[in-house]
């Protein structure tokens, strides 16, 4: 992330590793306490200190060996800014309780994301849009307006940091249908392993829409297999617009309404 260099210029001349997804940077802590956290600067970034491991030269992960670009002993200090942005974050967690938040029942419990918003104390950056998003994925799942406010408003209050008042109403102002991909792009946190409806790692789910309906599969043009195939991976367990889809594709969005119609005919989705 070019941005991520003008935050932190030290990452072009301390240890380097190339990982299979990018890289891993080091840094020496020289006695200070940086905490941990998965969305560094609000950013889908992981932080990994005191009691952290990451996979370290030479390992071999998925026929990738883990190299050093820039060695060891290249190492320089742990910058300024990630000392005091996590001291900051830290002393704030001690000076307040965190309450225990014991998971309600509510409809939907096959979503994992609802249960990890929902079991995640929300760290600063992560609350509006988890919170936004938590709302809209309850209504979804058929609980009431009124549940699904209350499990919000219980869920801010049990937070290290909360939302006041007026910024928590934002979360419940008005009803937004998310998916699984729009999730991922708000919430740097969520992990999809632990959902059955999600495609991961070419692994299909028992719920995917494509093992659902794989006896239509062999019946559909070339066209109409690649919508489906569109439809279990990228846009799996959600309901994306004629529009959305056509964008997705390049296809024009008349072509693409044609092919739904006749997904719909056969059986294929409803």
């Amino acid at each position: 992330m070019p941005e991520l260099r003008e935050y932190l210029p030290e990452l072009k001349e301390t240890t380097r590793v190339r990982t299979r997804r990018g890289y891993h940077y080091y840094f020496s802590l020289n006695g200070e306490y940086v905490r941990s956290t998965s969305s560094l600067f609000g950013k889908r970034l992981e932080l990994k200190s005191n009691g952290n491991y990451v996979v370290a030269p030479p390992s071999i992960i998925k026929a990738h060996q883990y190299v050093y670009e820039i060695p060891l002993s290249e190492m320089l200090p742990i910058p300024k800014l990630l000392i005091k942005k996590e001291k900051e974050l830290a002393s704030c967690v001690e000076e307040r309780k965190h309450k225990t938040f014991k998971i309600p029942k509510y409809h939907g419990q096959k979503v994992d994301c609802i249960r990890q918003i929902l079991s995640r104390d929300l760290e600063e950056g992560e609350r509006n849009n988890s919170l936004f998003i938590l709302y809209n994925l309850l209504l979804q799942n058929k609980n009431t307006e009124e549940y699904s406010k209350k499990l919000v408003i219980e869920k801010n209050g049990s937070l290290s940091n909360p939302l006041s008042e007026s910024n928590l109403k934002n979360a419940y102002r008005k009803a937004y249908n998310y998916g699984c991909s729009g999730i991922r792009n708000k919430i740097a946190y969520i992990k999809c392993e632990a959902c059955e409806y999600r495609f991961k790692d070419g692994e299909l789910k028992d719920s995917n829409i494509l093992i659902k309906n794989i006896r239509i599969l062999p019946k559909l043009s070339n066209t109409q297999r690649g919508i489906a195939c569109l439809l279990g991976t990228v846009f799996e367990g959600e309901s994306p617009s004629v529009y959305r889809i056509a964008k997705e594709t390049n296809m024009d969005w008349r072509i693409v309404n044609n092919i739904m119609k006749n997904l719909e005919k056969k059986g294929f989705v409803s």
